[in-house]
């Protein structure tokens, strides 16, 4: 880790504000076998309630890997840490098994906390595409996220809240939806974005909020060194993709490039259902621009 992702992922880490209930924390490190041309999973250490059970291999070589939590959510008190390292020359996609669920927090507890740190090196690519996280009536969820990327390293990486459990009447019920996401390329801080929802005392529904959408997602789609010209060209073709995809009142897509090496996609729906396909569209056109390759949708295990 660089000194400046270093810096900044020390100064959003949460502290602890009561008891815990669970410390856990699980670290993968993906390799590149040049001989057989293929990413592996090279190394794990697994703390439960979070486990990994094993590594497969995509049409195009690189390892798939699916995050399992064993207690079915995040639970008041939690507080759960992923370091993921994907190696020089490796690619390596990551997924959930399905939606997280942030449960009810317990008062004599601390926030619920998930910390995540994603290394990626030189020449190599981290795909984090997980499905949506719900945070459940009186959820109180903290989130720090800091990427860091080397020479030529890219990441595709999305994260998508949704309300509640809409099926139970549940539509902004948590307490508190707090993430901060730090993205750093060859040493230099690109992005920085703090979140914090907590519906009890902000409207929601406010135009400094979600205004009348119930789902949020961001995409970033980064690649270090690439020229800025290149980003230019790829936000100019991309934003015709997410123009195509909004419709008013219904769901907006917006697309702006970083300081350098990346471009950010926003996303406001009023419905969830449309919001995972949309960015399945641009993570396969953003793939073909920016590697030349085609993107697998994770495979799903139960």
């Amino acid at each position: 880790m660089t000194a400046t992702a270093k810096a900044t992922f020390g100064e959003i880490a949460p502290a602890p504000s009561g008891p815990s209930r669970v410390h856990a924390t699980m670290q993968l490190e993906f390799a590149r076998d040049a001989a057989r041309n293929i990413t592996f999973l090279a190394a794990s250490s697994q703390e439960a309630p979070l486990k990994v059970i094993r590594a497969f291999t995509l049409e195009d070589s690189s390892a798939l890997v699916h995050l399992h939590n064993l207690s079915g959510g995040l639970l008041g008190g939690d507080h759960l840490t992923l370091k993921i390292v994907v190696g020089r020359q490796a690619f390596a996609q990551i997924t959930t098994t399905g939606a997280t669920r942030v449960y009810r927090h317990r008062r004599e507890f601390s926030p619920t906390t998930q910390c995540n740190h994603f290394a990626v090196g030189e020449g190599a690519l981290l795909e984090y595409l997980p499905d949506a996280t719900i945070p459940f009536a009186g959820a109180n969820y903290i989130q720090r996220t800091s990427i860091e990327l080397t020479k030529n390293a890219g990441v595709f990486w999305w994260e998508i809240l949704a309300p509640g459990r809409g099926a139970s009447g549940e539509l902004f019920e948590y307490d508190r939806f707090e993430t901060r996401t730090c993205v750093c390329a060859l040493g230099r801080k690109i992005a920085e974005e703090n979140i914090c929802l907590q519906p009890a005392r902000r409207d929601m529904a406010s135009l400094a909020r979600l205004g009348p959408f119930r789902y949020a997602a961001t995409f970033y789609m980064c690649r270090a060194g690439l020229d800025a010209s290149t980003w230019r060209s790829s936000e100019d073709y991309l934003r015709c993709i997410t123009a195509e995809l909004s419709r008013p009142g219904e769901i907006l897509w917006g697309i702006s490039s970083l300081v350098a090496d990346g471009l950010v996609v926003k996303c406001l729906a009023a419905r969830g259902h449309e919001v995972l396909p949309g960015l399945h569209a641009l993570w396969r056109k953003a793939k073909l621009l920016l590697y030349g390759r085609a993107a697998i949708p994770p495979r799903k295990v139960n």
